[in-house]
């Protein structure tokens, strides 16, 4: 069955969101990583060799930054709640603590601000 005329605007807005919103989460990964190698260094005293894949991950982030489709303070206000629940998931997942609810609840509502900067209505 083919798409009808009404669909296709739809799907057409729904990919460009997943688009956005899987810009973001690789942006926030580039930058996280790029912050946490030189942590490993100078915290955990991790070979100072790390300092240059954390260097080309900085300026991966940088060069992210430049896809989005959208003004640039906009674009850097949004992402701050995507680097939010990005750096909680990053928590768990690679330093092995499990997020409080508070957490949870804090990358819930920073995701919601971003939604609202990225996806309203604008003249």
């Amino acid at each position: 069955m083919p798409l009808s005329e009404p669909v296709l605007p739809l799907l057409a807005g729904a990919l460009t969101v997943l688009r956005i919103v899987l810009l973001f989460i690789v942006t926030a990964v580039a930058e996280i990583v790029g912050c946490y190698l030189p942590w490993l260094v100078i915290k955990q005293g991790k070979p100072l060799w790390l300092l240059l894949p954390a260097a080309v991950s900085l300026a991966a982030f940088a060069w992210l930054l430049t896809l989005h489709p959208t003004a640039a303070g906009r674009t850097y206000a949004a992402y701050g709640g995507v680097y939010i629940a990005v750096a909680i998931g990053w928590l768990w997942m690679v330093e092995g603590i499990r997020p409080s609810l508070w957490d949870v609840i804090g990358a819930l509502v920073a995701l919601t601000g971003m939604a609202i900067i990225m996806f309203a209505p604008r003249q």
